[in-house]
C-alpha cells in the first residue's frame, strides 16, 4: 500500500496544495470569519471558534517543533528546517504588523512584531550554507 503511486507523488502534492490552498490557508488566513461561517460555525455565538483555530494553530506549531529537534539532533532537513522557520517568521511578523495597523489585537500580540522581526534575521544569519 505504501508508495503504490509513488512515481505520481509531485502532481499529488501540487494538485493537494492548490485545493487546500484555495479551500482551507487563503480562507482562514484572509477572512477567517466568512470560512467559519461558511463552515456552518454561528459567529458570534460560538465562542469555540477561538479554541477551534488555536487548537489548529497548535499543531502546525507542533510539527515545527518536531521539525527543528530533528534537524538539531540529526542534521536531517536542516535546510528545509531553515527555510519552513524563516517563511513562519515573515509571514508572522506581516500578520501582526497588519493587526497592529488595523488595531484589532490586543497591546502584547503587537509587542510581538519585534520579536518575529528578531527570529527572523537570527534565523538568516544562522541560515545553513548549501554545499
Amino acid at each position: 500500500m505504501i508508495g503504490t503511486w509513488s512515481a505520481q507523488a509531485p502532481t499529488y502534492l501540487l494538485w493537494l496544495c492548490i485545493v487546500t490552498t484555495l479551500v482551507f490557508a487563503l480562507p482562514i488566513t484572509f477572512t477567517p470569519l466568512a470560512w467559519a461561517r461558511l463552515m456552518r460555525w454561528r459567529i458570534p455565538e460560538h465562542t469555540d471558534l477561538a479554541v477551534y483555530f488555536g487548537r489548529c494553530l497548535g499543531c502546525f506549531i507542533l510539527i515545527l517543533e518536531a521539525m527543528m529537534l530533528r534537524a538539531a539532533l540529526t542534521g536531517v532537513a536542516l535546510q528545509p528546517t531553515f527555510e519552513f522557520l524563516t517563511a513562519v517568521f515573515a509571514l508572522m511578523l506581516v500578520a501582526h504588523v497588519v493587526g497592529a495597523l488595523q488595531r484589532i489585537q490586543p497591546w502584547t500580540e503587537t509587542a510581538e512584531i519585534g520579536m518575529y522581526a528578531a527570529l527572523l534575521l537570527v534565523t538568516l544569519a544562522f541560515f545553513p550554507r548549501a554545499g
